[in-house]
């Protein structure tokens, strides 16, 4: 999610589910992402109109406009026409507009880092459970607990109270979730052409060493130059779906979702983590990945599987992005709610943004304007996508739009690509509605005091996760090093501090 979850978000996490799916990311997200990767569609809670208080434009001559940080892929020629078309109806609804900043799907890492650091100025930011607590330690981010409520309360309304905790850090509310699927579902996906040319019996796939023989059969018969599982850095999307990271962001550091003990573990020594592991180094070897996977930021179009955080009809948002005729996508894992599913995909607002109503206003209409909802999810009109059914049901006539629909609002103001079910965020709804919870749900760590040792112990992450996460290094030789590291870096003291919090919030 976004290209997709291009990556937060898959395949490699990149180039798939750009506008419509990208955070939910494809095989190339590096846990839970999100990136949530999302097609955009559907008018459901469309809510109000520019005649309430909130939306109410300020009595001022002035029409400010925001800056908004957000990722995506490659701006088109057409982006600037397509912004200056989204500003006119905003100026007019609400007295407000927007200068978007996108931040690659290779590049969106460094870059937030750089403006976050820096203090360089900026009102909205896209921001998810990898990020979203240390810049909150910072004081990146303003709190909107009461702010949402006074001058924003359609917005505030709109989503699930369940949704709106699951934010909250130290209980106060710091972000604007993206209320779509916020409870995780998996999907594993295959380019269609090879589930008939090779038999691939996608029912009787259960976990991941039952893809061994499908990749070989492949790999056999594609050829050398041809990779299975093609990947980029971030690895195979949603490897770490059966742990909450407590929104750590930290993939070696949770509690297994079902554990009603909740004990938190060292989740790389884990038998289960283990074995995927040393299946993803197995492919690696066998040339079922691409050995480039390890420094590869950009994925490349029309992969032949990839696995991505997901929903029904998502295959149609792909096909399109993708170049492909048809895509086969079978669920894997979930749905469930975690905290970190809910900060998956979330809009902050700056500490220092001379602007902060004016910034929740534009939300708000984000999340309850379908017309502007869908320019922001597919583009200009009449370019990138034209209305079949009011704003209910759109074609894309270009798969060029940059920016990821997950990251942007609500799925239930958008409309329904043509292809897709036409109750497709009703399904959505359902799944949030089945969720199961991890016995960890609604707790978050608090890391005021963990600072040095979170900052420290990602940087290990970060030293050995591309290769690990691709196949490229062997797990049962490099795992106890990157153990030991964390370890020296803080990892005990993150661990027990988890614990106590944990033990404390549970009582």
């Amino acid at each position: 999610m976004k290209k997709t979850k291009k990556q937060l978000l898959a395949i490699g996490a990149a180039a798939l589910l750009t506008t419509a799916l990208a955070g939910c990311g494809n095989s190339n997200s590096d846990s839970n992402n999100a990136a949530n990767n999302t097609p955009a569609n559907t008018p459901a809670n469309t809510a109000t109109d520019a005649g309430t208080n909130a939306n109410t434009p300020a009595k001022s001559g002035d029409v400010p406009t925001l800056v908004w940080w957000t990722i995506g892929g490659q701006v088109p020629e057409n982006f600037d026409k397509a912004l200056e078309a989204m500003n006119a109806y905003t100026a007019e609804k609400i007295g407000v507009k927007v200068d978007i900043k996108v931040a690659s799907w290779g590049d969106w890492d460094t870059k937030i880092n750089t403006v976050v650091n820096t203090g360089e100025p900026f009102d909205i930011m896209f921001t998810n459970n990898g990020k979203y607590s240390q810049q909150v330690a910072l004081g990146a981010f303003a709190d909107l607990t009461d702010l949402v409520q006074k001058d924003t309360p359609d917005l505030y309304n709109l989503i699930p109270q369940k949704v709106w905790d699951g934010t909250k850090i130290g209980g106060k509310i710091y972000s604007v979730p993206t209320y779509k699927d916020s409870s995780l579902t998996q999907y594993w996906v295959f380019d269609d052409k090879y589930v008939q040319k090779y038999g691939i019996d996608t029912a009787n796939i259960k976990s991941m060493q039952d893809l061994d023989k499908p990749f070989h059969d492949m790999k056999a018969g594609e050829g050398k130059s041809f990779y299975p599982l093609p990947m980029t850095q971030s690895g195979f999307n949603g490897f770490f779906n059966n742990y909450d990271d407590l929104t750590l962001g930290l993939p070696p550091i949770g509690v297994k979702v079902d554990d009603a003990s909740r004990k938190v573990v060292s989740v790389l020594e884990q038998p289960d983590i283990m074995n995927d592991l040393k299946s993803l180094h197995s492919w690696y070897k066998d040339g079922i990945v691409n050995p480039d996977a390890p420094t590869k930021t950009e994925a490349d179009k029309g992969p032949s599987f990839f696995a991505a955080q997901a929903f029904p009809g998502a295959e149609t948002t792909w096909q399109i992005n993708e170049g492909v005729a048809k895509y086969d996508m079978f669920q894997y894992f979930g749905p469930i709610y975690t905290t970190s599913t809910i900060q998956g995909s979330l809009n902050a607002i700056s500490a220092n943004s001379k602007y902060k109503s004016e910034a929740l206003k534009y939300l708000q209409l984000v999340n309850t304007d379908p017309k502007l909802r869908n320019m922001l999810a597919f583009g200009e009109p009449g370019v990138d996508y034209t209305n079949v059914d009011g704003e209910k049901v759109v074609e894309r006539t270009t798969d060029t739009w940059p920016l990821a629909a997950y990251t942007q609002g609500t799925f239930f103001d958008l409309a329904v690509t043509k292809g897709a079910p036409v109750d497709q965020w009703d399904q959505v709804k359902k799944l949030n509605e089945q969720a199961t919870s991890s016995t960890a749900l609604g707790f978050a760590l608090d890391i005021s005091k963990l600072g040095t040792e979170v900052a420290n112990t990602k940087a290990v992450w970060d030293k050995y996760r591309y290769e690990l996460m691709t196949g490229a290094s062997d797990p049962e030789k490099v795992v106890p090093k990157i153990v030991a590291e964390l370890k020296a870096a803080g990892m005990d003291t993150i661990t027990k501090a988890a614990q106590e919090q944990i033990d404390a919030y549970f009582k």
